[in-house]
């Protein structure tokens, strides 16, 4: 071992509370970069794997009814690989132990034989077979919900006859990753099904003997798939068709994709923000390590030691550090981000799913730990060796004393001595206190971040569940029924109060652009369903023309008092022109709203409902669920206080796990940088202040010259933090599809004041290690001058 080698280890030795705080920021930003992408690749790369191997479609297409002679026809279309049509129907679950009837989706098999598309991973048991009584595939969310097993039935209501079908086996299918339904913000398992049922039993039950209302389609390689919905769409027109849609969206799979770009999002932008603050952080502070050991380095080349052997040195003793970092941020990334793969996979219906931590992840979080030290290490090195050694063995020359603007007014001496010191020293090193409070300023923003989605959600849940939907319960029905049917649910016992609401899917346009949409009329003024800005302000319903997004209105690039075409994609298909009367900045997707009155005079149809929405007195809620569990037409009932809990169960606990986590990593990452402050600045100011001392100060003075120093540094810091906080916050947000999601920037005061109140006591620690240690100084030692 070279003498250099026992320097390093002696180092490392001395400086041990500082490398390990050193080592626990850097392992913090590793092991969040290295838990969230990992989990992201992981879920993404099962997801890619699943869609190949069960042969996802790249096209749907639903309509009334089509002879199976058209198939050809739809093959024949330039870019369609092939075409799997089959017959797709809605049909209740009537399961005597819930109070709501479930519904399902029906889904035809061919006869005994795999799908072409959207094929079926059975988790047990086996397909329909053809010949047999009906017989059916049961997706495994809904068996799991009802404890549901092969060689079990269940009464399903099928066009109007109800049947019992036998359970022949529990599956999944690309399809159905995600089930719900009209009304669904977070679908029940126990309340949505899918089940596969041989064609030859469900065709003829829904007289579709030899025709089909649902097509699956597959793409050649490069083919144009606007060019082909485009065909699809004339083809299937007198047909009933629908409209086609892409994979993209494919409810199941728009669901899944979203899940995923927000996760994709914050494995992004969040582990990224910790990683930089890290690296960042490393820097700085072992920027200022080294450079205390100006004589030390000036004495290892007055020795003869090259430049490149010191400096070799030194990346070694940072190297040593940011490896201890790497190791530990590597192995707590890998075993977090494998729980946190287990927990998703509840969440994501995939038949595989398995962790692995990429050798690119890996890379990039310790590469960039490794390439902070070596920059900071470095810099330092070459900042001392280009002195010569008996100049850089010398102390660095004092700060130059001028006479600031307190002692210039003559009021310098009511500030005391202490005080007047500190200031003194802050204003001759402004670097020093800007990387400083910049260091800290850091540390709080990403603990900011680290509690801003648990914010969100509790936004979230305040503006659609309190400020929106301001009923009790929601009544949806299978088909649009008259007004009449409003009054019929008022009259029910326990319901205070009853308003309709009309949802008609349209197709708008304007020029060469358009995008799918839902029209919700409402009656103006409406008492249960408000319009909330994405800032939480509510916005009026005009009596006439449209209330569209503007979101939607960009896109489609039309302003108030413009004029779009929309084609209703329901019923006899009408197209009508509708003026633009206001403009909401909303939160959610691409919509539009209209007084309800309004929406049907322009449609040409009579006054008709497709929801309900009730609020009613809790006593008489489960005497009305029993009524409305009776009525055929009611398709599904929504209690909002139930959707509440269940939203809170399935997303609080990933929530509360990454808020836990990224808070907990960013206090770490506070503490290891108010503790290193404070111990640089011990080191390098004890010659001072064992001078005071020794000329007289208190060991309380003393301290508070040094201690009074850290607290200027949280004073700026702190509150630079809160706003680069909100900063990183509204990056993160922009991060989403604006389609999709256009949240404002909610931060709680409970955030802001955890971030503080961290930082604070991050900072009263410190204080008092450092307190200690300038306690237990050898004055003499100190003060000795090293020739």
């Amino acid at each position: 071992m070279t003498s250099l080698h026992t320097k390093l280890w002696r180092d490392l030795n001395s400086l041990k509370g500082q490398v390990l705080t050193i080592a626990l920021v850097v392992a913090c930003g590793i092991a969040s970069y290295v838990t969230m992408r990992s989990t992201w690749s992981s879920l993404y790369e099962s997801k890619d794997t699943y869609f190949e191997k069960y042969r996802f479609a790249d096209v749907f297409a639903s309509l009334k009814r089509a002879p199976e002679s058209l198939v050809p026809s739809v093959e024949a279309i330039p870019g369609v690989s092939r075409a799997y049509s089959r017959v797709v129907q809605m049909a209740t679950v009537p399961i005597p132990e819930l109070t709501e009837v479930a519904r399902a989706y029906l889904v035809s098999l061919p006869a005994n034989r795999e799908p072409a598309l959207n094929g079926v991973y059975l988790r047990s048991g086996r397909l329909p077979r053809l010949g047999t009584d009906t017989e059916a595939v049961v997706v495994e969310s809904f068996a799991k919900a009802h404890g549901l097993m092969p060689g079990d039935s269940i009464p399903v209501v099928i066009n109007g006859k109800l049947r019992d079908v036998r359970i022949v086996g529990v599956g999944l299918s690309p399809e159905y990753v995600f089930l719900g339904g009209m009304g669904d913000f977070v679908p029940d398992d126990k309340q949505i099904a899918a089940l596969w049922i041989q064609r030859d039993v469900l065709a003829p039950a829904f007289e579709m003997a030899g025709a089909f209302n649902d097509l699956a389609i597959d793409l050649q390689p490069g083919a144009d798939e606007k060019a082909v919905m485009r065909q699809l769409d004339l083809l299937l027109e007198p047909y009933g068709g629908l409209g086609a849609i892409s994979r993209h969206k494919q409810i199941s799979n728009f669901l899944l994709e979203s899940e995923l770009a927000g996760l994709d999002q914050n494995a992004t932008v969040v582990p990224a923000i910790f990683l930089a603050v890290a690296a960042f952080l490393l820097n700085i502070v072992l920027s200022r390590l080294i450079l205390l050991q100006r004589q030390q380095i000036a004495a290892l080349k007055a020795l003869g030691y090259s430049t490149l052997s010191v400096t070799f040195h030194y990346l070694q003793l940072a190297f040593v550090i940011v490896a201890l970092g790497s190791i530990l941020g590597l192995l707590l990334g890998a075993w977090l981000g494998g729980a946190l793969t287990e927990l998703y996979a509840g969440y994501f219906r995939f038949p595989t799913l398995v962790f692995r931590v990429s050798a690119d992840v890996a890379f990039v979080g310790v590469g960039v730990s490794f390439l902070a030290a070596g920059v900071g290490a470095i810099a330092s090195v070459l900042q001392v060796t280009r002195l010569s050694p008996a100049e850089a063995m010398r102390p660095a020359a004092p700060a130059r004393y001028r006479r600031g603007l307190l002692d210039r007014l003559g009021i310098a001496w009511i500030f005391g001595v202490s005080s007047m010191m500190v200031m003194r020293e802050l204003r001759r090193r402004p670097i020093r206190l800007a990387l400083s409070s910049l260091g800290i300023a850091a540390a709080v923003g990403i603990m900011v971040v680290g509690r801003f989605g648990s914010d969100s959600m509790d936004n979230l849940i305040d503006v659609i569940f309190h400020k929106e939907q301001r009923g009790d319960l929601t009544v949806a029905f299978l088909q649009p029924q008259p007004i009449g049917a409003e009054h019929e649910l008022e009259m029910l016992p326990g319901v205070l109060d009853a308003e309709g609401v009309r949802m008609v899917p349209v197709r708008f346009s304007s020029g060469p652009r358009w995008r799918e949409s839902v029209v919700t009329g409402m009656p103006t003024p409406a008492r249960l369903r408000g319009l909330i800005d994405r800032n939480g302000v509510e916005a009026t319903l005009p009596t006439k023309g449209l209330a569209m997004s503007a979101k939607l209105a960009e896109i489609l690039s039309v302003k108030v008092g413009d004029e779009v075409e929309a084609e209703v994609r329901e019923g006899k298909r009408p197209r009508v022109t509708l003026p633009v009367a206001t403009l909401i900045d909303d939160s959610f997707g691409l919509q539009a709203y209209m007084n309800i009155d309004d929406l049907h005079r322009r449609l040409g149809q009579e006054l008709s409902i497709s929801l309900v929405q009730l609020k009613v007195d809790p006593d008489g809620l489960d005497e009305l669920r029993r009524r409305l569990k009776q009525m055929p037409a009611v398709a599904q009932v929504t209690i909002k206080s139930v959707v509440v809990e269940r939203f809170k169960g399935q997303s609080a606990e990933t929530m509360r796990i990454m808020t836990f986590l990224l808070s907990l990593f960013g206090a770490i990452i506070a503490i290891g940088v108010v503790y290193n402050n404070a111990r640089v600045s011990l080191s390098m100011r004890a010659r001072d202040l064992a001078s005071l001392r020794v000329l007289g100060f208190s060991q309380r003075e003393v301290s508070s010259i040094l201690l009074g120093e850290l607290a200027v540094q949280m004073i700026v810091g702190i509150p630079i933090g809160l706003v680069l906080g909100q900063y990183w916050c509204q990056a993160l947000m922009n991060t989403n599809d604006p389609e999709t999601y256009r949240f404002a920037v909610h931060v709680s005061t409970a955030s802001y004041a955890f971030a503080t109140v961290v930082a604070m006591g991050a900072a009263v620690v410190s204080a008092l290690l450092v307190r200690r240690k300038l306690s237990r100084q050898d004055l003499i030692e100190v003060l000795k001058t090293r020739e």
